[in-house]
């Protein structure tokens, strides 16, 4: 075949360090949409940005040119500089070392777009972030060490 093709959709979750609230309702849409043109940037095509004070979600497709951790990176890189200078309370702002990255079937993104839509509503009914990653980890049969998970 000589052309190269791929539809891969991942389901990309990570939060602020040690889960500090810095992500304001106020500071949320221009931030998702900082996050969509990066993933734009990196030909990444968003299909949903969303999270809460603590965490992001982003849904997109994967660039057959670039692998999930360069994207993560980079993303997360962009997004630090970027928040930073916003406020007098995000000098201190980053993001956590680590992510969750899953994969999406195309009959899930609706499902997966939805989900990500309704976070604070999600988190209103007093889901952590951690009892959330804990449920998506499970629900996808990834094994992880509680140890390791939190930063």
């Amino acid at each position: 075949m000589p052309q190269s093709l791929s539809n891969i959709l991942v389901h990309l979750v990570f939060s602020t360090k040690d889960r500090v609230c810095f992500l304001t309702e106020e500071v949320q849409p221009d931030l998702h949409a900082y996050l969509g043109g990066t993933l734009k940037s990196l030909g990444c095509p968003p299909i949903q940005i969303g999270g809460v004070e603590d965490h992001v979600h982003l849904l997109f497709a994967l660039s057959r040119t670039i692998t999930i951790a360069q994207v993560t990176e980079k993303v997360k890189s962009a997004s630090s500089k970027w928040i930073k200078p916003r406020g007098p309370g995000l000098q201190n702002f980053s993001w956590q070392a680590g992510y969750g990255a899953f994969s999406v079937g195309q009959s899930e993104v609706d499902r997966v777009s939805d989900y990500i839509l309704n976070q604070a509503h999600h988190h209103h009914h007093g889901i952590t972030f951690q009892e959330e990653l804990r449920a998506l980890l499970a629900e996808a049969g990834m094994a992880f060490d509680e140890r390791y998970l939190w930063d």
